[in-house]
């Protein structure tokens, strides 16, 4: 009966480290030069300074919520991940049209999980009919809570650790053309261009008002087109453990 909860834990958090991934897509460049340095929001910096200074601002963030979509991909994720730099988190995550899974982490002990039935059913499709409606009838609608100790947990915890899931940020890329500005999420904002390989392209949108953070980062072609917005910086995640008449104890 827990063998189900086990792989999902670890394809949830595959499938939302690989949107950590793109992150980090966009500054890796190899163009010889920069765009030319046009006056703007920030001056004469150039499209690699640019965006270098906002991979710290954003590394270096108390908190954020990052709402994933990759729907366009050939494996559709779509989420939505509230975390701070204490590791406390909270939020979901979709995969295809309907399987969902819900991840709370908020102390230092315990991380919960929930899944939907329509995820349940497919970890279970296996099964006898009666193990089936025994699994569904423990777990459905409520939430399986684990130690932090727990060695099953370490890919999911990845996620509530706000530096590590954004490590793929790099530095020092070229080639990054700066574009217009516009806005994001109510909030003015400078687009940053980088040619990709096979035709891949991404765009980073940067803050051009107070702390320059990553608002967003689209990236279209490849292999893994999508869309990845960053809000609520220095929000508190508000995280909270849920009911005990709501959880199974997986020990």
């Amino acid at each position: 009966m827990h063998a189900a909860p086990h792989h999902r834990r670890t394809a949830v958090a595959a499938a939302l480290l690989t949107a950590a991934a793109l992150l980090g897509a966009t500054a890796c460049g190899s163009s010889p030069a920069d765009s030319p340095k046009p006056a703007g929001p920030f001056g004469e910096l150039t499209g690699s300074q640019i965006v270098d200074k906002a991979f710290a601002a954003t590394k270096s963030a108390k908190s954020l919520t990052v709402d994933i979509d990759l729907s366009a991909s050939a494996d559709p994720v779509k989420g939505h991940l509230a975390l701070d730099d204490r590791g406390t988190c909270a939020g979901t995550l979709t995969m295809g049209a309907v399987d969902t899974a819900e991840l709370v982490k908020a102390d230092d002990k315990n991380v919960y999980l929930r899944f939907d039935e329509a995820f349940l059913r497919k970890q279970v499709k296996d099964e006898d009919p009666e193990t089936q409606e025994a699994t569904l009838d423990a777990l459905r609608g409520r939430w399986m809570k684990s130690p932090l100790t727990d060695p099953d947990n370490k890919d999911m915890l990845a996620l509530c650790d706000l530096k590590e899931l954004l490590s793929d940020f790099e530095t020092g890329a070229s080639g990054i053309v700066k574009g217009a500005e516009t806005t994001v999420g109510g909030q003015r904002a400078l687009a940053l261009t980088e040619p990709g390989e096979g035709g891949e392209k991404s765009t980073v949108y940067v803050a051009t008002q107070g702390t320059p953070y990553v608002l967003r980062i689209v990236t279209k072609g490849g292999d893994e087109p999508g869309t990845l917005t960053f809000s609520k910086y220095g929000k508190p995640v508000g995280a909270k453990a849920p009911a005990a008449k709501d959880v199974v104890d997986t020990d």
